[in-house]
């Protein structure tokens, strides 16, 4: 984050990654949305772009190519904001992501510090994008999982962060690599405060649950929830592969919100309304306690 002049600041962040989906364009769409991600969660707006790609060029046909960088031109298309360039190097597997150069007036911004005792906690997305990949590599994942989840992590997260201007949002961050349960530490520690998170209110791509209880976990889910477990507490009904779920690794995942309970409901369902995805109230943050997260 960079100060130009007065209020405003320029916000920039970088995010690129191997393929997750066979279809090319989909994977160009999908690291495009991933890297828009962060600029959105801070409640800023995306100005242009820079492509980073990593390609074995004697390896696959450049048509491979031009469909992920085709699939990244569309998104960002989308999101209105031109690539002016970037960069490329012969690699052994493909990667693709983008360098998003954004801007956000000072008093606009959006951290992940100040979530306040008694505020709503509001996910945008729903979860399990780690495990539905892991499926598809495995070949476990029918058509319609697919294409539920290609559209999912597909969706820009614009239209719930321009809404968090409309409401008193007192923090945010986007939902990705570290799962909920990471990006939600994180924001409480950040804030001094707890949350309690209703298992039943989380919404989780289809198939999801299936894929768990048949063990089809990614290793950085495994790694997330490891590393979590120290710091939260499970409510004793929920089995081993429902709290993978909650750790389960994201891919242009939603925006996590932290505002007052009563502007929870309309803030979700506007959000809802911009997306078609589920987008609701999961829990509530409280004072800091000896666990950071509680999941009922």
């Amino acid at each position: 984050m960079v100060r130009l002049d007065g209020s405003k600041l320029v916000v920039q962040t970088v995010d690129f990654f191997t393929p997750i989906v066979d279809d090319p364009y989909h994977f160009g769409q999908i690291a495009a949305a991933n890297s828009l991600s962060d600029i959105y969660a801070m409640g800023a707006s995306p100005r242009f772009a820079l492509n980073i790609v990593g390609f074995p060029i004697n390896d696959l046909p450049k048509s491979i190519l031009s469909e992920i960088l085709r699939g990244g031109a569309d998104k960002t298309k989308e999101a209105g904001i031109p690539i002016v360039g970037g960069h490329s190097i012969d690699d052994k597997e493909p990667k693709y992501g983008l360098v998003v150069t954004g801007e956000v007036e000072e008093e606009k911004l959006v951290k992940n510090i100040g979530a306040r005792p008694g505020d709503a906690l509001v996910l945008t997305k729903p979860l399990g994008t780690g495990i539905i990949s892991t499926a598809i590599k495995r070949g476990l994942a029918s058509d319609q999982i697919v294409q539920n989840t290609v559209k999912c992590m597909a969706t820009l997260n614009d239209s719930a962060s321009k809404q968090m201007h409309e409401f008193d949002v007192h923090a945010a961050t986007d939902v990705t690599g570290f799962g909920l349960l990471g990006h939600l530490l994180e924001m409480c520690k950040a804030s001094n405060v707890s949350a309690e998170v209703q298992f039943k209110e989380l919404s989780f791509l289809d198939g999801v649950l299936n894929f768990a209880n048949d063990n089809v976990i990614p290793s950085g889910t495994q790694r997330n929830l490891e590393y979590a477990l120290k710091f939260i507490s499970f409510s004793d009904h929920l089995n081993e592969a429902q709290k993978l779920m909650t750790a389960d690794a994201q891919t242009s995942g939603g925006l996590l919100v932290a505002l007052p309970q009563s502007q929870a409901e309309e803030y979700a369902h506007q959000c809802y309304e911009s997306t078609g995805l589920p987008a609701k109230q999961i829990g509530v943050f409280s004072q800091k306690s000896i666990y950071n997260i509680f999941i009922k």
